[in-house]
């Protein structure tokens, strides 16, 4: 079965094996940035997310785009997604307003320091018009996301926000739901393999916590595109250590080869 891996550049990540592997940036200066970026860099993902919420100074943006230029130089050509996760969504709280937010998206896109850009789907229509358009602008893709951090929506919601970021222009569609069962690890599951088969974009999934960290070793057994794993730090609960990751997607990937 073929499914979509991410582009960037004009090149899959991974070398189109799915799931590619990202790792979070979470650390709140720049100089502890720089350490963890090296850190992270090392252990070789094959994308890097900066969680800019967790950064103190968010609100000012030549700060953020600074820092942003040393991470690119310390990630030694790992591409970097840059995300701005809300509070509704599991994010840090921020000093900043929407269209401060908003702007800030704008300047990074602007100043071509990031290759990829998550924003939430459930932002406002305008915000969203605006990001992505300055993401197209600049040839950077976007990322449309949802986080349900307290529970697994039945198969129909997650196929329908599966649909949405589609009709919206996400270049990819992300969700992350929280299991409390292990049925709703395979209804997550079963979305991800329907949106991979139905949408014409890359989709990525997982189901948070322990409960729901196999979905981040099999995810791309059912056309999730990408997997979360822990290169210094987690973003989120149920998030590995990227050696034990890699050690798990392998396997995986060995044994399906071997059955073939």
């Amino acid at each position: 079965m073929s499914f979509r891996p991410i582009a960037v550049n004009g090149q899959a990540l991974a070398g189109g094996r799915l799931p590619a592997v990202c790792a979070p940036l979470v650390a709140p200066t720049l100089p502890q940035l720089q350490a963890e970026a090296r850190q992270v860099a090392g252990k070789k993902p094959d994308l890097i997310e900066w969680r800019v919420d967790f950064f103190q100074a968010l609100a000012d943006t030549g700060a953020v785009l600074a820092a942003a230029s040393a991470l690119r130089a310390a990630a030694g050509g790992i591409p970097i997604l840059f995300t701005r996760r809300s509070q509704r969504e599991g994010g840090q709280p921020i000093a900043l307003s929407e269209p401060a937010v908003v702007a800030l998206y704008e300047a990074v896109c602007a100043a071509g320091v990031v290759d990829l850009v998550d924003f939430e789907m459930d932002n406002d229509a305008a915000d969203l018009q605006r990001v992505r358009a300055a993401a197209r602008s600049a040839g950077i893709g976007v990322v449309l996301s949802f986080h349900d951090f307290e529970r697994t929506p039945a198969a129909q919601v997650l196929a329908a926000r599966f649909a949405q970021a589609g009709e919206l222009g996400a270049d990819v569609a992300k969700l992350a739901v929280m299991p409390t069962s292990m049925e709703d690890v395979h209804v997550l599951l079963g979305a991800t393999l329907h949106a991979s088969r139905m949408l014409d974009i890359p989709v990525i999934s997982m189901a948070m916590g322990p409960l729901g960290a196999v979905s981040r070793l099999c995810g791309g057994a059912f056309g999730s595109a990408l997997t979360f794993a822990v290169g210094a730090a987690a973003s989120a609960p149920g998030q590995m250590p990227i050696e034990d990751v890699r050690t798990g997607i392998a396997l995986l990937a060995r044994a399906q080869g071997a059955g073939s």
